[in-house]
């Protein structure tokens, strides 16, 4: 059931997961076409998204965003500073400006970065976190792990739970998706494109999730003018999802784009996907049993001991 819709403002908006958008030539979303984006919000009663480019826009774009009800989700490299000060979502692209920003409290913040960036900056998660709420980490190529890089990865995770640890000894509970978003989930809680969002491009259309419109402009689920129509809509729910409904790795975006683009199915995660979200769970598990050893802690969530990194292994065990 859609819950939101996210509203792409023009083609060059920032991206906030793993798709890149390598788009430069601007292409402002019609006035028209933003009006009747939020009619359909209003009637299916949806929470708005509006994804921003780097540049300023039109005083009379502002005047109708600002008539509904919604959330502003801005790159980091904005032209318009008022615009950064009203953001929920920040996304930085690189470490330098991340390390150098004026944090706000009731912001989240996304940090977009390649695997051999992070394994090279992880430490510098340290002293971004006690300056935010939340820091949402995107590995823009997942696709490429390979097992050494997944060693990596858990010593990585096991040597900011530690950090994380601390300052939850020491009174501050700053959120990172990669580690704290596990032990705080009793169920699923996942990227939804296509089921609970839907998002509307520049051009008029629906699409599953930006990624789709970046990607193929062609790859539609509809229009403003004639409608959403999602073929098999089933296959994006959980339900019909022959991995993801038998794991409790609930922090895991379930990117519905990277399934399609490394299993060429909407409901089927990779192997790189599954096994790095496994490996994200067990570092959440380690890290909520070393907090309460400081104190009593989430004592409602609990995460089991598992032998196996990707679900598909267990695939004969599954009650169907």
């Amino acid at each position: 059931m859609l819950q939101y819709i996210i509203i792409i403002l023009d083609e060059t908006s920032t991206s906030y997961c793993h798709y890149e958008n390598k788009k430069t030539n601007r292409k402002l979303i019609d006035l028209d076409v933003l009006k009747s984006g939020i009619l359909f919000a209003m009637k299916e009663n949806l929470m708005i998204q509006f994804v921003y480019p780097d540049y300023e826009l039109p005083s009379e774009y502002k005047d109708v965003i600002e008539s509904i009800d919604h959330s502003k989700i801005v790159s980091s490299l904005s032209e318009d500073v008022s615009l950064l000060d009203e953001a929920d979502v920040v996304v930085y692209h690189d470490w330098t400006g991340l390390l150098i920003a004026d944090f706000e409290p009731d912001k989240s913040y996304v940090l977009r970065t390649t695997k051999a960036d992070f394994f090279d900056k992880y430490m510098f998660v340290k002293e971004v976190l006690p300056k935010v709420s939340r820091l949402n980490i995107v590995i823009t190529d997942i696709d490429s792990l390979t097992d050494m890089d997944f060693e990596k990865y858990k010593q990585i995770l096991d040597t900011l739970a530690g950090q994380i640890e601390n300052f939850y000894v020491n009174g501050k509970s700053p959120q990172l998706n990669i580690l704290t978003d596990r032990m705080m989930l009793s169920a699923m809680n996942n990227c939804g494109a296509g089921d609970t969002n839907i998002t509307i491009a520049p051009n008029g259309k629906f699409y599953i999730c930006p990624a789709f419109y970046l990607n193929d402009e062609s790859d539609t689920v509809g229009s403003i003018t004639e409608g959403l129509g999602i073929k098999n809509k089933q296959l994006y729910r959980l339900d019909h999802a022959p991995i993801c409904r038998h794991c409790d790795s609930y922090q895991c975006k379930r990117c519905i784009w990277l399934n399609r683009k490394t299993t060429l199915e909407v409901n089927t995660p990779s192997h790189e996907q599954c096994v790095l979200s496994h490996i994200e769970r067990n570092a959440s598990k380690s890290l909520l049993e070393r907090i309460r050893q400081h104190g009593d802690f989430l004592p409602d969530i609990s995460i089991s001991a598992i032998d196996y990194l990707d679900p598909f292994e267990k695939r004969n065990e599954w009650n169907r």
